[in-house]
């Protein structure tokens, strides 16, 4: 019988959000007559917009056809997408990129779970607290982390954001190989400033480190003056890999596709050579993926049209004003919030010193409310709950009445 990978064993028995919908169902199945809200997990509510299901549809058609159909496609995407891509998300802000560095993907989740792949298994990973649990999960699979007490491995750096830093997290006392960056942040809603970026720029290279950065939610980002990509800082095409998705930014978060940016600057010890993150993601991508739909690549390739970017502006719209309002109720409770400026996430701290997971299971039992329990995310994210924007604006509001109703 072969063994197993034992690093399974060091991780929590279950995901933060298999977790909360276990707790959901048993709550449900004891009060049947009471619908929940879910306030918690970020899925979206806006269906998909016109200009994406035309290019879906047309795709589809073209799948019925032996002139048109399409087999495999190419491993890095379709040229047609990732151009598009290419125009609008860099060359439009005055970043100097190529196609050929941008790979198409299912979603930045699995990109970022899959991208600790390249890094040798004694690489020091440094984190974000609260942070995505994949950055860390991932490479605890890897048996990268060490052991596991109190919520916290013993190889990882651990970079707490909190009110007190203003939600920026200091440069570490360590020296990691990894550092691991999300803006706007999830789970905290915060955005890093243009000086922030430069600041960890600059540590990366200077320490010759890499950065991943997670820019998942960059399409929330309304102030022109704030940064939506890394690359936008000098030298970062030097030390950071970027990962984007179209779930949040055109709800693709049932069709599945995002993409990862790697530079062909990035480059790493290989013995006594060295060798291109670039190539090495490419050979990685070729081997274990077979590439995202072409029905899909051609409804993402449609949210860059005109009419794309209009009607996808709208949708986003539509979960800035809700996260707007959460923001207001919320602090008339007389909670402190954070965050739900240029995000869909609000970070709210517990009121009166409550734990994470018993305002969870407050808001549930006697609210119906859904939130996500901060402490999910790591340490530092105890004593706060995560709530999202992406809800209806009709149950969003019926939510925020039970809440002021409990609280």
């Amino acid at each position: 019988m072969p063994r197993i990978n034992t690093a399974f064993a060091r991780l929590s028995p279950s995901y933060l959000f298999s977790e909360i919908a276990s707790r959901v169902r048993a709550a449900q199945e004891g009060h049947p007559e009471r619908p929940v809200i879910s306030l918690g997990i970020g899925d979206v509510s806006q269906p998909l917009v016109p200009a994406v299901l035309e290019a879906l549809h047309k795709a589809t058609d073209e799948m019925g056809s032996a002139a048109t159909f399409r087999g495999y496609g190419p491993e890095q995407g379709y040229a047609f997408l990732r151009e598009a891509i290419l125009a609008h998300d860099f060359t439009a802000r005055g970043i100097a990129l190529d196609a050929d560095e941008i790979f198409i993907s299912d979603g930045a989740k699995s990109d970022i779970g899959n991208f600790q792949e390249l890094f040798a298994q004694d690489a020091v990973i440094a984190v974000t607290d609260p942070v995505y649990p994949v950055y860390v999960d991932s490479n605890a699979m890897s048996d990268r982390c060490g052991e596991c007490a109190d919520g916290r491995w013993s190889r990882i750096l651990y970079l707490p954001c909190t009110a007190e830093n203003g939600f920026e997290p200091d440069l570490p006392d360590g020296r990691p190989d990894v550092i691991y960056l999300c803006s706007p942040n999830n789970p905290t809603g915060t955005v890093l400033s243009r000086k922030a970026l430069e600041r960890w720029v600059d540590y990366a290279r200077e320490n010759e480190a890499f950065i991943l950065f997670d820019a998942a939610y960059e399409s929330f980002i309304a102030d022109p003056g704030q940064p939506r990509s890394i690359y936008e800082i000098e030298g970062a095409d030097e030390v950071a890999v970027e990962f984007r998705s179209f779930s949040k930014t055109a709800g693709f978060t049932g069709l599945r596709c995002g993409y990862a940016v790697v530079p062909r600057k990035l480059k790493a010890p290989a013995g006594s050579g060295m060798m291109s993150l670039h190539d090495m993601w490419f050979r990685r991508q070729s081997t274990k993926y077979n590439g995202c739909p072409y029905i899909v690549q051609r409804a993402a390739e449609a949210v860059f049209s005109p009419a794309g970017q209009a009607q996808i502006g709208h949708v986003l719209n539509i979960y800035r004003s809700t996260a707007a309002v959460m923001r207001q109720r919320l602090a008339a409770m007389g909670l402190r919030v954070f965050g739900g400026v240029h995000s869909p996430y609000v970070w709210v701290q517990t009121p009166g010193g409550m734990k994470s997971w018993d305002l969870f299971d407050l808001l549930l039992h006697e609210a119906a409310v859904v939130c996500t329990p901060g402490s999910g995310f790591g340490a530092s994210g105890e004593g706060y709950v995560r709530m999202t924007a992406f809800n209806s604006r009709e149950n969003t509001l019926a939510a925020l009445e039970r809440m002021s109703a409990v609280l």
